[in-house]
């Protein structure tokens, strides 16, 4: 990927009034192509959720507003946004008078969706805190497993395996998913959540093989696709559900969700790290 004219990574004038240009798409074929998905069958459906913490405007009058908001990308948009380029961009706002604020959330969606290459939802608000599973729902961390651990990248599929003779329908969580942005090497931290029927997977292998992501440089949504598709290809489960939570930077955070045909999309919320 020629990451060369990105906004990530290298000075930036601070924009002083609203700015559309700023924002940066990347086909996401580009990174799929190293994962091995096809673009034209892909073997999951999902979105990118993002949470805007720091976003204001100017209204009629000159008097400033504040706001956040949640900002849903479809997986099957044929670009994502650069994450700096989109803080950029909604910082262009800070000095722009609009005469209202739903003019405000609908001018965020159109740029949004012409970047992205397909309808992208904006409402104003955040989700709640609900870093525990829904009642009905068991979720084990596997964090606490007692073994040792020597790969950290590249990701390493072969860590992975699953016992066909026990088909089991289980949600596991760990907060040890690290990676590295492709441009700066910044860490990025994230908890990830899997469901999944199918043949009981080796949580050991599960945890080690989460680990070996830890020097690995990718931007979020293509980390989780690379584990949605990892999965998939050695367990043989039948449903299968991945989300990462990723803690903020620069007023965002993301939260990519990819999930088999069918499967229902996750409620959305906020982790206490994020």
């Amino acid at each position: 990927m020629d990451l060369a004219n990105l906004p990530l990574g290298r000075h930036v004038d601070y924009p002083r009034e609203y700015d559309a240009s700023l924002l940066f798409p990347i086909a996401r074929t580009l990174g799929r192509e190293h994962i091995g998905i096809d673009s034209g069958a892909l073997p999951f459906e999902g979105t990118d959720r993002w949470h805007a913490y720091e976003l204001s405007w100017l209204d009629g009058r000159g008097k400033p507003r504040v706001g956040t908001a949640t900002i849903t990308v479809p997986a099957t948009s044929p670009n994502l946004v650069e994450s700096k380029s989109l803080k950029l961009y909604l910082n262009s706002f800070n000095a722009t008078r609009f005469d209202s604020d739903e003019s405000v959330r609908a001018r965020i969606a159109h740029d949004l969706s012409s970047a992205a290459g397909a309808p992208v939802e904006v409402a104003f608000g955040l989700p709640p805190i609900n870093e525990a599973a829904p009642e009905d729902t068991v979720m084990d961390c596997i964090d606490g497993l007692d073994l040792d651990v020597d790969d950290y990248g590249p990701p390493n599929a072969a860590h992975l395996s699953a016992d066909a003779a026990h088909v089991v329908s289980e949600t596991l969580t760990s907060s040890l998913l690290k990676s590295n942005c492709p441009v700066t090497g910044q860490p990025d931290w994230a908890r990830i959540v899997i469901a999944y029927r199918g043949p009981r997977l080796d949580r050991a292998g599960l945890l080690r093989y989460l680990v070996s992501f830890r020097d690995h440089a990718e931007f979020h949504e293509q980390c989780v696709e690379r584990v949605f598709v990892d999965l998939l290809a050695r367990t043989g489960a039948t449903q299968l559900s991945v989300e990462a939570r990723y803690t903020r930077r620069g007023g965002l955070d993301i939260n990519p969700w990819r999930g088999t045909p069918g499967h229902p999309r996750p409620a959305a919320g906020r982790d206490e790290r994020q």
